[in-house]
């Protein structure tokens, strides 16, 4: 036994005869290989599980989606290749310098990295946060935790390891606030002020990993509170200079509104959770939720929000659903204020598109009741209604052979007038439609 793994199984605890025995050791935990993609053989007697699958096993914590890391003194990529080779998993080089690999399963992802420091205790003292600073020897059960994670974990406090290693790495310091709202812990004080004087390293992060975190507080249910506190800690200013304490409110007007329907409306519990659910893998979050969420942070004017959106790197579907919401909602409000005609529907619906999900949530943060959305939201369920889901009666071929038209911009024109005639039920049929046409649009 080597000296560097004698040091280590001095201060190590048999997971056997910790407070955490009793959901650490279940079958259906991280820690447990049963429940990983690979043999527990093929794993080094020296490597270590490390990171939040640690941290959450020991809570029990259990995710869909299986997300393991690996530290190893040497053979890190090695390793992780020859993993990869003997299931025809994935595999990827993540970092060449620093000897970080990854592969990849059906229902998990596996990293392997190699030691940072002469041994285990000097790698785990440059981790972030002491909950995650906790190591689990698989081959003997034991866990490994000098900086007191343990601790932590029972009295729910998320605590820094030190400093330097926030500002090694200034993601870290929104990416407490985001752990905090995921674990349902508090931020510790002095962690809380360290993050407040560092806050301005902000600035060096990449624009599409502060939008990760960003996402993953309006994702998450419990988020806007973390969120505000981060606002109030001065570590939003820099990416989100014009958030207010208006725009937070609404963030938690959403998060009432949710609520509300579930509590109030059990019938359209399956609905919400389908439309709010995310079905997209770890650190990935386009729900309805966080789209509606993100509406409410952003400018009321459709360019300037654009150019929020994209300045954060969203992808052009993610826009496109926001700014739906943006330029739908003036309309939705009108309907609630009595102007409900089915051409004032129409064009709702045609503005929001799939987007209507989202603006459900913001209507009723906007106190419009729900009796009020109940037949809009039976429209909007009915993929035969003509005023939510128009479709076309007839074609811009069927127009141009009865009506002798030449193609143009006026066919699309005509067609257009056809689907609004057709939602406001002035005609039902194709007949209908080439004579309304025939009688409304007669060419010079």
């Amino acid at each position: 036994m080597s000296f560097r793994f004698r040091t280590i199984s001095l201060q190590a605890v048999s997971l056997r005869q910790s407070p955490f025995a009793h959901v650490a050791l279940s079958v259906t935990s991280a820690l447990s290989p049963q429940t990983w993609p690979f043999d527990l053989a093929l794993l080094p007697q020296s490597a270590h599980l490390v990171g939040g699958s640690v941290r959450d096993a020991l809570l029990g914590r259990k995710a869909d989606y299986l997300d393991l890391d690996f530290v190893l003194p040497e053979a890190a990529v090695e390793t992780a290749r020859a993993i990869a080779r003997h299931y025809r998993a994935g595999f990827v080089v993540l970092d060449a310098e620093n000897q970080i690999a990854r592969v990849v399963f059906d229902h998990a992802t596996v990293d392997f990295a190699q030691q940072v420091g002469d041994n285990l205790e000097a790698d785990l003292h440059r981790r972030d946060f002491t909950v995650n600073a906790i190591a689990y020897h698989p081959h003997t059960e034991q866990v490994f935790d000098p900086l007191g994670g343990c601790d932590d974990l029972k009295r729910k406090v998320l605590r820094m390891v030190a400093a330097d290693n926030l500002a090694d790495d200034p993601l870290r310091l929104l990416r407490a606030y985001r752990q905090a709202a995921q674990l349902g812990f508090a931020l510790d004080p002095q962690t809380r002020d360290t993050i407040h004087q560092l806050a301005p390293l902000l600035k060096n992060v990449a624009a599409e990993r502060v939008r990760g975190e960003i996402d993953c507080l309006l994702s998450h249910p419990d988020g806007t509170p973390l969120l505000k506190r981060a606002w109030e800690d001065g570590v939003l200013q820099t990416w989100l200079p014009q958030l207010n304490l208006a725009q937070i409110q609404q963030l938690e007007a959403v998060d009432a509104a949710a609520r509300q329907c579930q509590q109030h409306r059990p019938d359209w519990t399956p609905l919400l959770h389908r439309w709010l659910k995310e079905q997209t893998p770890p650190g990935f979050h386009r729900s309805w939720f966080k789209a509606a969420k993100l509406s409410q942070i952003l400018s009321e004017n459709l360019a300037e929000a654009e150019a929020e959106m994209v300045h954060f790197k969203y992808s052009r579907a993610e826009q496109q659903a926001v700014l739906a919401m943006l330029r739908a909602w003036p309309l939705l409000a009108a309907i609630a204020a009595g102007n409900d005609a089915p051409r004032q529907q129409y064009a709702l619906f045609k503005a929001a598109g799939q987007s209507f999900i989202g603006l459900v949530l913001i209507a009723i943060a906007h106190q419009v009741s729900l009796a009020q959305l109940q037949p809009l939201i039976d429209r909007f369920l009915n993929p035969e209604d003509p005023v939510a889901h128009p479709h076309p009666l007839i074609s811009g071929r069927d127009l141009m052979r009865h009506l002798q038209l030449r193609p143009g911009p006026h066919v699309g024109e005509l067609l257009a007038a056809v689907e609004l005639a057709h939602a406001e039920g002035i005609i039902s049929t194709p007949e209908d439609a080439i004579a309304w046409v025939a009688q409304q649009h007669r060419t010079p």
